[in-house]
């Protein structure tokens, strides 16, 4: 006897087998439908009397198979029965219970259950006339997103003309943006649902996502004022004669032109939308069961959607510390950049390259500024590269703290920016420090924002330690109609660029025809440090480890920028790196430079290495003079070889 059953069909009289409850519309999401299936002639749940022994039952019980969608075989004794209940009632999917315990030949309906599923307990569950088996074959079957397909199989079937919209996305910044108005150009109903849950300090901001206004943009405005600062003081060199005095910096000024701009974006975005006849809801959007959304404004006021397919691009959100005062007096990127005074004295907590590249610009704009670190600079960045960029911010007074973390903040004076005292443990546990700043910046990484919508209602499976959301090379989840793009995917680069380009080529993909898929490999990406650094493809670390030593060479060289050398400042400080597959035509595969607009000379670079750059090629071109990129038309000493790299020149 197989494990499932068989495949004979019967009917039932109306008083031998309740007939089974029709599939609910997607938009009865609202009601209060999570109930066992109902009789059609008394409404109680399904207590059969089946007093006509004569009846077969093994064609009865697949004929309670064939007319349910969901079909649970249970107890009303048994607590795993009514688990499994609550489960497809979480998921908002109507199902029919027959409780064989309250029915008059239960037991031999039970023992038949046991000979045809090899299962030896309820409840024994069968979705879409598939069996899954008991609770906890069905449990794992619900988190691996098996249910979640055979579900999807027959509302795509029947009901795919009954969706509110095409496509809900969930999230308003930059992927998702990309994602809604490609989508409506090809002539698909959008909507964008976003909301910005306020900071433990209250800050809260408009349309757009983390970069335009958390992020990127008022990052690299404050990171450009503290270049402005030091060419000013350049220029002394250059004949240019003032006063020290008359030079210095507003706080306030810089963060309400930043913060300015940053509105003018937030008011773009809202119109762009309207013109792409994207529905725009300013909401928090979270999956209460199939193919359905709840929406809830800051009012509270709930509305509920549906979708043919849903994209989350919730992006993410910085990470606390979980000590005492960390939330209280603590303050993160998410406030930095609108903050309404002058930070003061700072302590930056974390190594990340949001760590480093606040406290860079701060201590530009002439801010005692300490860094504490807990291990590495820059994890997941080629650690030479980050290494140098940490000298160099400690040759420019920026202090670091190395192998502590902060173990509880207090407040000791009011004030804006008032006093704080941090008292900090060494890594070993051997050592307690205290310091008082007026500013605790934490930067310790980001939470993937997916614990709140709801996705354990529809079955998407995430990393339980981080957040994350694996998917497949087309973005999408185990959730067949649910689709993630951005800083919430699992193993992929969280910047702005990769989500905009994975946001757009889905939407090609799945409204019209596309095929070609995101690239997450050759990215080139900049960190906005005192002394920037551009990077694409492998680092140094990784590419050994891929390809091996034996295979792997790299050309490498100090420069100095002709506009530095009349200051005479930072001479074989900036820096240029490729590395090359020697098993490959010496291909590039790593592209590493540190130096004044490195973004803009790697941005270039980038293309060339996407089409198969090799060291001949870059040999062979013939460089701009006097420019700081030229230095890679001219690499010709190999790490391998130890020879000099200094440079006494431009």
């Amino acid at each position: 006897m197989g494990s499932s059953v068989r495949k004979g069909k019967a009917v039932l009289p109306a008083e031998q087998a309740a007939r089974p409850s029709r599939e609910q519309p997607h938009r009865a999401a609202t009601e209060d439908y999570h109930h066992e299936a109902q009789n059609a002639n008394n409404g109680q749940a399904i207590t059969a009397s089946c007093k006509n022994q004569d009846t077969d039952l093994q064609f009865k019980i697949q004929a309670y198979i064939d007319k349910n969608t969901v079909m649970i075989f249970s107890n009303t004794a048994c607590s795993l029965s009514a688990k499994v209940k609550e489960l497809f009632k979480s998921m908002s999917v109507p199902f029919c219970s027959l409780e064989l315990d309250q029915t008059e030949d239960g037991q031999k309906l039970q023992d038949v259950l046991y000979e045809l599923t090899m299962e030896t307990s309820v409840p024994i569950v069968f979705v879409q006339q598939k069996q899954i088996g008991n609770y906890d074959k069905t449990l794992k079957a619900h988190k691996e997103g098996k249910i979640q397909k055979l579900l999807e199989t027959k509302r795509h079937d029947h009901v795919q003309d009954s969706y509110d919209y095409d496509l809900i996305v969930i999230g308003g910044g930059s992927g998702g943006l990309a994602a809604s108005k490609e989508a409506a150009k090809y002539g698909k109903k959008v909507m964008v649902l976003d909301y910005v849950t306020p900071t433990p300090q209250g800050t809260r901001w408009g349309l757009g996502g983390t970069c335009v206004n958390v992020g990127c943009i008022p990052k690299k405005l404050m990171h450009q004022a503290a270049l402005l600062g030091q060419a000013v003081q350049d220029s002394r060199k250059f004949g240019w004669q003032f006063e020290e005095k008359a030079v210095k910096h507003s706080w306030e000024t810089m963060t309400e032109a930043v913060q300015n701009y940053i509105g003018s974006l937030n008011w773009g975005y809202r119109v762009s939308l309207k013109e792409k006849k994207v529905t725009y809801e300013n909401a928090f959007g979270e999956f209460v069961g199939l193919h359905t959304i709840k929406a809830t404004n800051n009012k509270g006021k709930e509305k509920f959607y549906t979708a043919e397919k849903f994209l989350i691009a919730t992006g993410e959100r910085p990470r606390y510390l979980g000590v005492p005062g960390d939330k209280e007096y603590c303050i993160s990127s998410d406030d930095l950049f609108s903050l309404p005074y002058c930070p003061g004295k700072t302590l930056v907590v974390g190594a990340s390259y949001v760590a480093l590249e606040c406290a860079g610009f701060l201590a530009g704009l002439g801010l005692d500024v300490t860094v504490m670190v807990r291990s590495i600079l820059l994890r997941g960045f080629d650690q030479e590269m980050a290494n140098k960029i940490g000298e160099h911010m400690e040759e420019h007074g920026v202090k670091f703290i190395k192998e502590f973390v902060p173990t509880k903040v207090e407040r000791i004076e009011e004030g804006t920016p008032g006093k704080l005292k941090v008292i900090a443990q060494s890594t070993d546990g051997r050592e307690i420090i205290e310091g008082e700043y007026n500013t605790v910046l934490l930067a310790v990484g980001r939470d993937a924002c997916t614990r709140t919508i709801g996705l354990d209602k529809v079955g998407v499976k995430i990393n339980e330690r981080s957040g994350k959301i694996p998917v497949s090379d087309e973005e999408q989840t185990n959730v067949p109609y649910i689709y993630a793009i951005g800083d919430v995917l699992e193993g992929k680069l969280e910047l702005t660029p990769v989500a905009i380009q994975a946001g757009r080529l889905l939407a090609r993909r799945l409204y019209d025809g596309a095929t070609l898929k995101c690239d997450y490999v050759n990215v080139p990406t900049t960190v906005f440090t005192p002394l920037e650094y551009g990077a694409c493809g492998f680092s140094e670390e990784t590419a050994l480890e891929k390809f091996g030593e034996e295979n792997i060479e790299i050309y490498h060289s100090y420069f100095w920028p002709l506009e530095w050398t009349v200051p005479s400042r930072d001479n074989n400080k900036c820096y240029a790196k490729i590395i090359c597959n020697i098993q490959d035509n010496e291909r590039v595969i790593g592209f590493h430079v540190l130096g004044p607009n490195a973004g803009e000379v790697t941005q270039g670079f980038s293309a060339a290495i996407k089409c198969g750059l090799t060291k001949a090629q870059l040999d062979n071109t013939i460089g701009i003079h006097p420019v700081c990129a030229e230095i890679f038309t001219t690499l010709s000493v190999t790490k391998r070889s130890g020879g000099n790299i200094l440079q006494s020149g431009c």
